[in-house]
C-alpha cells in the first residue's frame, strides 16, 4: 500500500499535523484526502521524494561482513571484534563499531575499557 503526503493549502487554518507535510497510508484506488483528518483544513496531495530502500555495498564490505559473521558463528569473538573495529574505523560505520564492541564484550574484554573506546573520536592525544 503506498504512502502519500499531504499539506494544508492555507497555513492560517492549519493545525500542527497539516502545517507541515504528513503521510497517509492509502490504497491506490482510495480517494485522495480533501481535508486534514485532525482539523478539517483543506489539504493538497504533494509529490513525494523517492526514498529508495536499496543500499549498495562494496565487494570489500560484503567480504568483510561475511568474514565477521563466520568468526561470530565459530565463537571467535576477538577475531570478529578486531576485524569489525578495523573496518568501522576505515568506513566510519557506527553500526559496525557497535557490533565490534559487542564482540569485544563477548570475548571477555573489560566493559569500562570498551566504553572509553566507544566514546573516542579517534584522536590520539
Amino acid at each position: 500500500m503506498p504512502i502519500y503526503e499531504y499539506q494544508a493549502l492555507n497555513e492560517a487554518c492549519a493545525c500542527p499535523t497539516c502545517r507541515r507535510p504528513f503521510e497517509v497510508l492509502q490504497g491506490v484506488s482510495e480517494k485522495r484526502l480533501a481535508k486534514c483528518p485532525d482539523c478539517g483544513c483543506p489539504v493538497r496531495k504533494m509529490i513525494s521524494w523517492c526514498r529508495a530502500a536499496v543500499a549498495e555495498r562494496s565487494e570489500e564490505h560484503t567480504r568483510i561482513d561475511r568474514q565477521i559473521r563466520n568468526y561470530e558463528h565459530q565463537g571467535m569473538w576477538s577475531h570478529a571484534a578486531e576485524l569489525a573495529d578495523k573496518h568501522a574505523e576505515k568506513t566510519k560505520d557506527q553500526n559496525l563499531k557497535t557490533r565490534a564492541l559487542d564482540n569485544y564484550r563477548k570475548a571477555g574484554y573489560d566493559p569500562k575499557t570498551l566504553d572509553k573506546h566507544a566514546n573516542s573520536t579517534g584522536d590520539q592525544s
